[in-house]
């Protein structure tokens, strides 16, 4: 027996894969493994690394950001903000922090302009305001 696994993305569809054998998730209550003849179920999934194993490709990694899993049936969805692939975990590794590094630097830029636009918005506000 194996397991259909869909990885999803807020934007796409991030991994399509049949023939998994078994898949170990990070969890807020800790790490657990799903093999095909599980109870069907859902969990949080933590930010952490996601593994799965397949026949052909042998056991495989994927760094995850916060999200959701669903197991019906032999098929297992995984829902998540973000998601790096990766043979491995030294190769991993360097991509998370690359990716973290990257995100971290946008998110000042977004800070910054939510900052200017909020004292923008309160001068408006202050000359209706004195009107």
């Amino acid at each position: 027996m194996s397991m259909q696994l869909k990885i999803l993305l807020p934007h796409r569809v991030f991994l399509t894969q049949s023939g998994v054998r078994r898949i170990v998730v990070e969890t807020h209550q800790g790490a657990f493994g799903i093999l095909p003849n599980r109870l069907d179920g859902a969990a949080a999934v933590a930010p952490g690394i996601f593994t799965y194993e397949t026949e052909a490709k042998g056991e495989l990694y994927i760094a995850v950001d916060k999200g959701v899993l669903v197991k019906a049936g032999s098929e297992v969805l995984v829902s998540v903000r973000n998601a790096i692939s990766g043979r491995e975990l030294g190769q991993l590794h360097k991509a998370v922090e690359e990716e973290f590094m990257r995100i971290g630097e946008h998110e000042k830029e977004v800070r910054s302009v939510l900052v200017k636009m909020e004292t923008r918005f309160m001068r408006q506000f202050q000359k209706l305001k004195q009107e």
